[in-house]
Formats: C-alpha cells, sequence, structure tokens
C-alpha cells in the first residue's frame, strides 16, 4: 500500500458521495512508517496539499453534506485549502477486522473514523470508510499513481 493513491466515491447513499471530488480531493498517500496523508487535495494544477481533517467539523459536514457538492463549495474550499494544510501524516495503518476479515486500515489520528481497505488488484483497493457511533458506510476506490508524474505534495 506504501505510495500514492488517487480516490473516487463509489456512489451509495451516503451523505459524504460526491463531496469529496466537488472540493478537488486527489487521494490518499501511505508511507513506509505506516503512517499516512489521510486527505490529499489539488491546488493550483498538479500540485497536492495534505490536509489535516482535525480541522473539519465532522458533524456539521454530515449534516449539510448537500452544501458540500455546490460549486460555490468547491470554490470556498479552493481558497481554504492552503489553510487546512496538515503539519505531517494524520492516520496510522494497521490490521483490523471489517465484516469478519482481516484488513488494512487507517486510523485517523483526529477524528473518529476508520478507513478499511481491501484489494481489487495490484493497483487498486475498495475502501469503506466508517465513522464511530454511524451505521452508514462510505465506500470509495484507490488506484495506486506512479509518482513519476510529476505529482509533488508541497
Amino acid at each position: 500500500m506504501i505510495g500514492l493513491w488517487t480516490g473516487k466515491s463509489v456512489p451509495s447513499g451516503h451523505p459524504f458521495d460526491g463531496v469529496l471530488e466537488n472540493l478537488g480531493w486527489f487521494g490518499k498517500r501511505f508511507t513506509a512508517d505506516l503512517r499516512a496523508d489521510a486527505l490529499l487535495f489539488r491546488a493550483g494544477g498538479q500540485r497536492l496539499i495534505p490536509v489535516d481533517p482535525a480541522w473539519i467539523p465532522l458533524g456539521m459536514a454530515l449534516r449539510f453534506h448537500r452544501l458540500g457538492r455546490t460549486r460555490a463549495a468547491g470554490n470556498l474550499f479552493s481558497y481554504l485549502v492552503g489553510g487546512l494544510r496538515a503539519k505531517g501524516p494524520v492516520a496510522s495503518l494497521r490490521t483490523l477486522p471489517f465484516r469478519g476479515v482481516s484488513s488494512a486500515a487507517m486510523i485517523y489520528d483526529a477524528l473518529p473514523i476508520t478507513d478499511h481497505f481491501r484489494r481489487l488488484d495490484h493497483d487498486r483497493l475498495m475502501g469503506a470508510m466508517t465513522i464511530t457511533k454511524d451505521e452508514r458506510i462510505y465506500f470509495f476506490e484507490l488506484e495506486r499513481v506512479d509518482e513519476a508524474q510529476d505529482l509533488s505534495a508541497t
């Protein structure tokens, strides 16, 4: 799993379906020390900015999710993303059970969120984001990116 991955929602009726893409979500980066940039967003063309999810009011984001799919939200977030920059990786990788099967999981440091992963093939993962005390699951797919494609995190 180490490396850079680009992501996209898998529509399932979750409030976050389409929200991340509207805000410029690129994907995730996993490091060899089992840490992760959980939320990478595009800014200024190819530049990637790791966002600290601690800045995201999760309850409000769930409640007002429709707003997150608007053009105004996308424009506003493009101006705010630089100020939400993470100072380093914001999540840890470990193995956890998910629906009875041991799976790779990414646990956010500052939010009650765990992303569970299952390999689809060598270069693709299916992700299932769970939030403590919320039964809904946000599904997404990650695809490995060749970091030599000049995608740099700044």
